[in-house]
């Protein structure tokens, strides 16, 4: 056995590099069958984050049908998610560059169906009865602020902009035809609700003229969140629903809603984007399912009939994207040993088959650090999650005594959660020598409605509180040292980084992506989708103006005391870049060791390869600068000239 070096924690060599993250990684999403050909869409960094659709064919043959020049992805909602249908080998998408809706045959170039920038379309399902789409469209013809969310008819041999046949409500989603084409059915919520809060399931017949009857409410409320809403091949509705206080499956047929499936499980996931599946169905009363427990997806399949879950053994502990047809699944799977791939498994045999990575590359497993689930005490005397990763590098030990920097990741959302899923921009860290501690914080979800409602008032606390308790239940476990604990985040992520970097002194190191510095002004320059956002997790504005103040970062950064490094998009309409510089203006007044890194051309989350690389080197660096390691990372002298009040050396 080759003896390994001895060195400190942090400054450890390490094969897993940001080219190699960047060079060959997509993101993987959307998944979509039409026939025997499989379809879904890569994001690729390196192509200036470009989305593509990408076809497989039943002899496995993979190829590219977005030509370079056209980007797969709508902006409904800012976040977008179901930027394509497929019906008869014809794909319709909408391209980010004007929004239009496109039609593209076999090898033919793609044809705008629709003319206007100022409309944008989304989870659209194919009507060939009527030869239209019916689709979520969002009218910018107004404002950007004041947009109007409607349900449209597309006709598919060219249209203006559609004509709405559903309206009057803030938003819409899932707009699902059953199989004879007769009846519809949608989601539909007003502010201040966000999906996750409350929503409501409609369903109407469809005239000889393709209007639509007198509209009836299935399921739903102020307080109940439905998730997709799905038509079984007999013609019966299914959905889920979290009335129980878990997101369970339903069906409704014959005027009568009944719970298919009671668990303490989460068998849906917030609605940030749309089209999002776990379910699917191989025949009329046998339906292929994903669910969450404790933070851990698994499959099943579910006889409706008998109501009996026979639990399928994957080795995966991610699964979205799910979609079904005859004796084969498709699902977007990952584990805490494997990237997200597009796996198909058969229903008969149980066997799966991977058909595409998010990259390809081989990865010695001495340089993997596989993720320990953890359950930690927290404030109120409760108990919260979290996944630790330690350093591990096979190549390396620490010297004798030393315990190792641990970074703690408050995710985004904050209504979202961490997996255990591969990811490399984690392994990155613990090979050079970091440990991790991905928190599931009060909020997040997988843990059913009462823990995701944790953090209604009290954001900007009890996310604080858990990742500070999570920091320190690990250093009571000798896993982490107390000198070093760093907290990063993106987005709201970013803001938990933001707050506990401000109104707690534990942390002495922190780096925020795109986070949020002002809450007030977030309201006051918010996009629609999340405008109402802050209402549950403060409280409603105008009237809890002083809250808003009180929490927000950047009225208070004179109880900053630890150097931060701040990253930020010029293009973000979610968080815009003045949140991220008011706050470093502050700090770097206060005389703090501070850095901000701007990045022209990139929205929220950073999508060009340059860039990803760019800020997980620099990200280390800071980190080697704030502790004193030698990290192995190559820094450009324009980045080194943004960091300020950092001792020269």
């Amino acid at each position: 056995m080759t003896e390994k070096n001895i060195a400190p924690y942090g400054s450890w060599k390490s094969p897993i590099t940001s080219e190699m993250i960047v060079a060959g990684t997509v993101s993987l999403s959307e998944i979509a069958l039409d026939g025997d050909d499989i379809y879904w869409i890569e994001g690729r960094a390196a192509e200036r984050g470009r989305n593509c659709i990408v076809r497989c064919s039943p002899d496995g043959t993979i190829s590219d049908l977005t030509p370079p020049d056209f980007n797969a992805r709508t902006t409904v909602n800012e976040y977008g998610g179901g930027a394509y249908s497929v019906h008869a080998g014809v794909v319709y998408f909408s391209n980010f560059s004007d929004q239009h809706l496109y039609r593209q045959t076999a090898d033919d170039a793609p044809q705008p169906i629709t003319a206007s920038e100022k409309l944008r379309y989304a989870d659209g399902v194919i009507d060939d009865r009527r030869n239209r789409m019916i689709a979520v469209r969002e009218d910018h013809t107004l404002s950007d602020h004041d947009c109007a969310n409607t349900i449209v008819s597309i006709d598919l041999d060219g249209d203006q902009g559609g004509k709405v046949i559903v309206a009057g409500n803030d938003f819409y989603a899932s707009p699902r035809l059953s199989p004879d084409g007769r009846r519809l059915v949608w989601l539909t919520w007003n502010h201040p609700n966000l999906p996750w809060d409350g929503t409501e399931l409609w369903l109407a017949e469809i005239d000889d003229d393709g209007g639509l009857g007198e509209p009836r409410l299935i399921a739903g409320g102020v307080s109940e969140s439905i998730f997709q809403p799905e038509w079984s091949p007999d013609g019966r509705l299914h959905f889920v629903s979290d009335r129980t206080g878990w997101w369970n499956l339903y069906r409704y047929d014959n005027g009568q809603t009944e719970a298919l499936l009671p668990m303490q499980a989460e068998f849906g996931m917030p609605q940030w984007v749309f089209r999002m599946s776990t379910y699917g169905f191989a025949s009329a009363d046998l339906l292929v399912c994903a669910f969450n427990e404790q933070g851990n997806w698994q499959m099943g399949l579910l006889d409706t009939h008998t109501r009996q879950l026979e639990r399928i053994n994957t080795p995966y502990t991610e699964i979205n994207s799910l979609r079904v047809a005859g004796n084969r699944a498709l699902f977007c799977g990952g584990s805490p040993t494997e990237v997200l791939s597009v796996v198909q498994l058969d229903l008969t045999t149980r066997a799966t088959t991977v058909l595409r990575r998010a990259n390809a590359l081989e990865i010695d497993r001495g340089y993997l650090s596989i993720p320990e689930t953890i359950e930690f005490p927290t404030a109120g005397q409760l108990t919260a999650f979290a996944f630790f990763y330690a350093p591990r590098n096979r190549d390396y030990e620490a010297p004798a005594g030393e315990k190792p920097p641990l970074i703690v990741i408050s995710h985004g959302g904050p209504t979202s959660a961490a997996t255990t899923t591969l990811k490399l921009s984690i392994q990155y860290w613990t090979s050079h020598g970091l440990g991790v501690l991905d928190v599931n914080y009060g909020g997040s979800t997988g843990y059913g409605r009462a823990y995701r409602e944790r953090l209604n008032g009290n954001w900007g606390i009890v996310d604080v509180e858990d990742c500070i308790n999570g920091a320190s239940y690990m250093v009571e476990q000798g896993k982490a040292d107390l000198e070093r604990l760093i907290i990063r985040g993106g987005s709201a992520g970013g803001y938990t980084t933001l707050a506990a970097l401000t109104f707690r002194d534990y942390f002495k190191a922190g780096a925020s992506y795109y986070g949020i510095s002002d809450l007030e002004l977030l309201e006051q320059d918010c996009h629609k989708f999340e405008a109402r956002y802050n209402h549950s997790l403060l409280g409603p504005y105008p009237e809890s103006k002083e809250l808003y103040k009180t929490r927000s970062p950047v009225h208070f950064t004179e109880r900053l005391s630890c150097p931060i490094i701040l990253f930020q998009g010029l293009e973000d309409k979610v968080v815009p870049p003045n949140q991220s510089e008011m706050l470093y203006a502050a700090a770097k007044a206060k005389g703090l060791p501070v850095a901000y890194i701007p990045f022209a051309g990139e929205a929220h989350g950073f999508r060009q390869a340059a860039n990803i690389k760019r800020s997980l080197d620099g990200e280390l660096y800071f980190y080697s600068r704030v502790f004193g390691f030698d990290a192995d990372v190559q820094i450009d002298r324009e980045f080194i000239e943004r960091f300020h009040n950092f001792p020269v050396g």
